[in-house]
């Protein structure tokens, strides 16, 4: 497996991987999935002071991260927020925490000082991902979500670079 930076020619991979989160987990609040041309743009706000990862085994994505910005107000230029999935028929593999570790490296070695996760509460593996990780639990943020017929709690995690 080989960690890189991601390409344009990567997206149609990556928004195939957040789709069939958007539309099976509530690892994501979004409802309906993505177009290419949404990821384009998405992909062209990142740039290099926020990461865009992709983990790539026999020639295929298999997972992929991102620091996003968290805010477009200039004083939260240094905050970023994590964004991880890897597909689903390759994961427990260890390519979430080699992403993971990756990001975190490289969004320090961009100059970002904090990272932030919002999590669904009772995603038990995420959260205890960024504890491993030095992430701090600070709040929860009661029925924010509503997705599959049910209100979601989100547990805000951050870690200092």
């Amino acid at each position: 497996m080989q960690i890189r930076f991601a390409l344009s020619s990567d997206l149609p991979q990556i928004v195939e991987i957040y789709n069939d989160a958007v539309l099976h987990t509530v690892a994501t609040f979004d409802t309906v999935p993505r177009t290419l041309e949404q990821q384009e743009q998405w992909f062209e706000q990142h740039g290099a002071a926020y990461p865009v990862l992709v983990a790539e085994r026999d020639g295929r994505i298999a997972g992929w991260a991102s620091a996003n910005r968290y805010s477009d107000r200039q004083a939260y230029a240094r905050t970023a927020e994590l964004s991880l999935y890897v597909r689903q028929d390759q994961r427990g593999q260890g390519i979430g925490k080699a992403l993971f570790e990756r990001l975190l490296a490289e969004a320090k070695a961009a100059g970002l000082h904090t990272v932030l996760s919002r999590i669904v509460e009772g995603n038990d593996n995420s959260i205890h991902i960024h504890n491993l990780h030095g992430f701090d639990t600070v709040g929860t943020m009661r029925e924010v979500g509503y997705k599959f017929d049910r209100l979601l709690n989100v547990v805000l995690m951050q870690k200092i670079l």
